[in-house]
C-alpha cells in the first residue's frame, strides 16, 4: 500500500454526477431471465432483486443468490440502510424455510447467502427460524453451499450456538465501518465490538467455521482507522472479508463522504490478503455477498476436501 499511515482514503465529499465505475447497466441475459420468470411464477423473491444489488446477473449466472429470510422489516434503523423498520414486525412465516429452500432448488444455485432484517423482537433474535431454514436447503439441495449473514442476536451467546449448530459453511456479520463512525452509521444497539464478539465466538464453537465480515468504504473513514478495522478482524480470526462503495440510497440517509477509486479498492485487496484474510474482494461495486468470494470460498472447501481424501488414503 502506497501513501503515509495517516493519509485518509476519502476525498473531499463528492458533487455532481457519480463517476464512470460507479454507472451500471441494468440486469437482463437469459439466465437471469429464465430464472426470474420462474420465480415469479412461484411468487419467489431474492434480496438480489428487491435490493437492486448491481452483480445480480453475474452472481445469478455463476450460481449464487442472496435470499432474506424473517420478513421485509426489521427492528432497527442503521442510517445507511434502506429498509423499513417497525417495532414490531409481522410474525415469522412457519413455511419460510421451505420456501426459501425451493427457491435454492429451483435456482440450482451452488452457492447460497441467507441474510435477513433483524429481529430483536423475537426471544432468540430469529436464530431457529434461521437454522431451521439451513437444515431445509440441506435436505432439498445438499451439494450446495450455504452462507448465512446473520443480525447480532443482541449478543445472547445461546442464540448464536443455536445457529452455529446447523452447520452453515460459512457464518458473516458485517462491521460495517471503522469503529469511530459505528455510531451514528449503525443503530445504537448494533456494536462495533459487538460484531467483534460473535464473530470470535462462531471460532470457539465451532473452530473449522468460516466465517466473513464487510466494511463500506467512503463514510469519511481513514486509513488508520479501516486497517485499524482489518486488524481486529483478523484477531477475531476472520477468514474472509469485502470491500465496497457507500452509496446513498436516500436522501434521508447519510451522505456519501468520497467516491473511492477502483485502484485505491485494489490496494486494499492487496493489503488485505498481505494481513492474512484468505480472501479479500475489494471494489467501489462489490457487496458482502459478492461473487468473487464465494468463488474463493469454494475453492477453500475443494482444498479442504483434498485434504481429507488424501488423509484417508495415505
Amino acid at each position: 500500500m502506497t501513501g503515509s499511515r495517516s493519509e485518509s482514503t476519502t476525498m473531499r465529499r463528492p458533487t455532481g454526477p457519480k463517476p464512470e465505475w460507479l454507472k451500471i447497466r441494468p440486469p437482463g441475459g437469459e439466465t437471469y431471465s429464465r430464472l426470474k420468470g420462474q420465480l415469479r411464477e412461484r411468487g419467489l423473491h431474492t434480496v438480489c432483486e428487491e435490493a437492486r444489488c448491481p452483480n445480480v446477473e453475474e452472481c445469478w449466472g455463476g450460481g449464487t443468490a442472496t435470499l432474506m429470510i424473517m420478513g421485509d422489516t426489521c427492528t432497527r434503523g442503521c442510517s445507511f440502510c434502506a429498509v423499513k423498520t417497525a417495532r414490531l414486525p409481522a410474525p415469522l412465516d412457519p413455511a419460510e424455510p421451505a420456501r426459501s429452500a425451493e427457491s435454492v432448488r429451483l435456482m440450482e444455485l451452488e452457492y447460497v447467502v441467507l441474510t435477513s432484517v433483524d429481529r430483536d423482537d423475537l426471544p432468540d433474535g430469529g436464530a431457529a427460524h434461521f437454522a431451521a431454514t439451513v437444515a431445509e436447503v440441506r435436505r432439498q439441495s445438499p451439494d450446495t453451499l450455504i452462507e448465512v449473514l446473520i443480525p447480532d442476536f443482541g449478543g445472547d451467546e445461546a442464540a448464536l450456538a443455536t445457529l452455529v449448530a446447523s452447520r452453515p459453511d460459512v457464518v458473516a456479520q458485517n462491521l460495517e465501518t471503522v469503529e469511530r463512525l459505528t455510531h451514528p452509521v449503525r443503530d445504537p444497539r448494533a456494536g462495533y465490538r459487538q460484531t467483534l464478539d460473535l464473530l470470535a465466538r462462531v471460532k470457539q464453537l465451532d473452530p473449522g467455521r468460516l466465517t466473513k465480515s464487510s466494511l463500506m468504504l467512503g463514510l469519511g473513514e481513514t486509513d488508520d482507522e479501516v486497517r485499524a478495522a482489518m486488524a481486529d478482524l483478523r484477531a477475531a480470526d476472520v477468514d474472509f472479508l469485502t470491500f465496497g462503495q457507500y452509496l446513498r440510497p436516500t436522501p434521508r440517509h447519510l451522505p456519501v463522504s468520497s467516491y473511492v477509486t477502483p485502484e485505491r479498492f485494489d490496494a486494499w485487496r492487496v493489503e488485505g490478503e498481505a494481513m492474512g484474510f484468505r480472501y479479500v474482494a475489494s471494489g467501489p461495486l462489490v457487496r458482502s455477498s459478492y461473487r468473487a468470494g464465494e468463488f474463493a470460498i469454494r475453492a477453500v472447501f475443494e482444498q479442504r476436501g483434498a485434504m481429507k481424501n488424501r488423509r484417508r488414503t495415505g
